[in-house]
């Protein structure tokens, strides 16, 4: 189950970005923009910045999330995205004798599919432990571990690259994993900054088509029942 929770942002993020679009075209200071414009002026101006899609002053603020519950299949798709921040706990410093793995739905709804995973998720344990008696370091290890390991892993992203991400991994072709994580991370975004975040999501949800041609997913009318919710 994954768990993921926004645990840090820039303060008033919606108010830096106004500031900084406001400051371009501003004789004033940026101290003193932030101190004067109004709740509306900022409204006005984000939704002005995301409709044009002069998204560069999105990179002044910062959401951090700490995420558990994941795969390094996840993880290793997740750094792709780099402009972020990432520190992953570590296999070669933390034990993992009693290491907890990830079932994909497709195996445990096959039958007789989830029996071969887990047996083989118990005789990676038992290698790994082998291992590490025979005086094995963790870090040399960990090499016989699967993808499937459980990890966490905390992840900071500025607002435009957390749009980019949403864009790509909350598509219905993601990976189920990385998508369900996405979903979960939009939710948490659109609470703190709801004008940033307006129609976030995948691509066909913020910009009114979908990019991937005769790979469509074909549930363009479904999908954009998101928009402005």
């Amino acid at each position: 189950m994954i768990k993921v929770k926004l645990i840090q942002y820039t303060k008033d993020p919606e108010r830096v970005v106004a500031m900084a679009a406001r400051l371009c075209y501003s004789p004033i200071g940026a101290e003193e923009l932030a101190e004067t414009m109004s709740d509306v002026q900022v409204e006005k101006l984000v939704n002005k910045i995301i409709s044009l899609g002069h998204a560069s002053t999105l990179e002044h603020v910062s959401f951090t999330f700490a995420i558990e519950g994941v795969s390094r299949v996840l993880t290793h798709q997740l750094v792709r995205h780099r402009i972020a921040s990432y520190s992953q706990q570590s296999q070669r410093y933390v034990s993992e004798h009693d290491f907890e793995y990830i079932v994909p739905p497709t195996v445990s709804s096959t039958p007789g599919a989830q029996a071969k995973f887990d047996a083989l998720m118990e005789q990676i344990r038992v290698v790994y432990d082998e291992l590490v008696e025979l005086g094995v370091h963790k870090e040399d290890a960990r090499y016989v571990l699967a993808n499937a390991a459980e990890t966490k892993i905390v992840a900071t992203f500025n607002a435009r690259s957390l749009q980019n991400f949403f864009a790509l991994r909350c598509c219905n072709r993601a990976h189920w994993e990385i998508r369900e994580l996405a979903d979960k991370m939009v939710e948490q975004v659109k609470h703190a900054a709801p004008l940033l975040f307006k129609n976030a999501g995948a691509s066909c949800v913020a910009t009114g088509h979908c990019p991937e041609g005769s790979m469509t997913c074909g549930k363009l009318a479904e999908m954009l029942k998101l928009r402005d919710l």
